[in-house]
């Protein structure tokens, strides 16, 4: 059933802007609320947000400082002030829906595969932001019994993406510009990566739904860094070269059971990894 209508804070990111338009495909009323116009780090926000969200629309958090910004104590202090100033409003709130975009970094790793119910276990202050983020807008929703779906993706890889992370999206930008692509080590881990067109259709469907719970957005498929890089060097042309970087850490691999997301979607089928980079390659030489 569609909502009535979806408020999205964090109008400018990778994710909010994909899912803006999967909505607008799906002839879904939104807003995107971005930082200019309400910024979640002062203190009006609050009364900013009161005015803004209707009582019973559905409301997609994706604001936050992201690593790339900082993974440092102030970064992380001014992604808990955000969540301060949206507790404040969600205690009084009547949203039909409340959808918080968290990261598969709440998990340590140390459970393979990784599942909803894995521990959550702060690895660096990126993953204890979000972990504490989870139980702040948790308490905060419990007291109205707004449903709450905490969304927790992998690496989203994709046309459109602002945080030039280690990994496909990184591979495409030093592939088109430079030439080359950097792993580090041997490119022997594995990860797994969701195409940012399969997490927004999974957005969707829990909005759908009004889902409650937690659920990890991932593909189910893990693949080493190697054959990613491999794959979109052929992509991008012959004469794109592969370099590896000494490693600084250890080697950690990263597996997800996705029996929960097929229990709940099971008509939803993830793009397969090479017609996803396709379609990335497409839209990104379309762009230049």
């Amino acid at each position: 059933m569609k909502p009535q209508r979806v408020v999205i804070l964090g109008a400018s990111g990778f994710i909010a802007c994909a899912l803006a338009r999967t909505l607008a495909a799906g002839q879904i009323e939104h807003r995107a609320i971005g930082a200019a116009e309400i910024d979640l780090l002062k203190p009006e926000s609050l009364a900013q947000l009161q005015s803004a969200v209707r009582e019973g629309d559905a409301l997609v958090i994706c604001s936050g400082l992201t690593p790339d910004k900082g993974r440092d104590v102030a970064t992380l202090m001014k992604n808990l002030t955000m969540a301060q100033h949206l507790a404040a409003f969600l205690e009084t709130a009547k949203c039909a829906h409340v959808l918080y975009i968290s990261s598969d970094a709440v998990y340590d790793g140390r459970e393979i595969p990784i599942r909803e119910t894995s521990p959550r276990q702060a690895t660096d202050l990126y993953s204890l932001m979000h972990i504490a983020r989870e139980q702040i807008v948790s308490v905060a929703t419990a007291g109205t019994r707004m449903p709450l779906c905490i969304f927790c993706p992998c690496a989203v890889y994709g046309a459109g993406d602002t945080h030039h992370s280690y990994g496909p999206n990184r591979y495409f930008r030093s592939a088109l510009t430079e030439r080359k692509i950097t792993v580090f080590g041997q490119g022997e881990e594995t990860r797994d990566h969701v195409y940012i067109d399969d997490l927004t259709r999974l957005l969707t469907l829990c909005l759908l739904h009004r889902s409650a719970g937690t659920l990890n957005a991932v593909s189910g498929n893990a693949v080493t860094f190697h054959d990613v890089a491999e794959r979109i060097a052929k992509l991008c042309g012959d004469d794109v070269r592969l370099e590896c970087l000494p490693r600084s850490g250890p080697i950690t691999h990263r597996h997800f059971d996705v029996t929960e997301r097929i229990k709940a979607f099971p008509t939803f089928a993830p793009t397969p990894l090479g017609r996803g980079l396709a379609e990335t390659h497409r839209r990104l030489t379309s762009q230049r």
